[in-house]
């Protein structure tokens, strides 16, 4: 038992620390994914819907590593006078948009909100663990605040 307990303690130290200098990027990531799930980081095609300038940023420095959401373009209607968009459609069929009947996706929606709800809970109950058995709370504290500055920088 002598043997197991002797890399016991640096692998459970490791896990402890890495899981605080990741722990402010995983909870990043938890609230931004489910912002993308529900399409709230882009705008409508028909500009009935804006994001908030901060939600397009962070959404796109999750997806694109870059705090610069670049301006799309709108899209230039095809002849016919009734609004709608006629041209080919993505595999090249003419037809008018929207007429294809949309997938269902609220089941995936919902499962993957439950997912990154999931996982910040882990998270933060993992940080509430780890401070409530942390031998040296200000490494702990130095290594979560460490977590936090790293991708400041780096955005700089």
């Amino acid at each position: 038992m002598a043997n197991a307990s002797s890399w016991f303690r640096p692998l459970r130290s490791l896990h402890l620390y890495i899981g605080a200098f990741t722990a402010p990027a995983l909870l990043f990531f938890a609230f931004t994914g489910i912002l993308q799930t529900f399409g709230l980081h882009e705008p409508a095609r028909d500009g009935s819907y804006r994001p908030a300038a901060w939600v397009a940023s962070i959404a796109h420095l999750h997806k694109k590593q870059s705090l610069e959401v670049p301006v799309r373009r709108a899209l230039p209607a095809v002849a016919g006078g009734d609004g709608l968009r006629h041209g080919p459609g993505p595999n090249g069929v003419q037809g008018v948009a929207g007429s294809a009947p949309r997938p269902v996706v609220w089941p995936m929606q919902v499962f993957f909100t439950i997912v990154a709800l999931s996982l910040a809970l882990s998270v933060l109950s993992g940080l509430y663990m780890s401070w409530c058995r942390a031998r040296r709370p200000r490494i702990l504290v130095s290594t979560l605040a460490v977590g936090v500055v790293v991708p400041l920088l780096l955005l700089a």
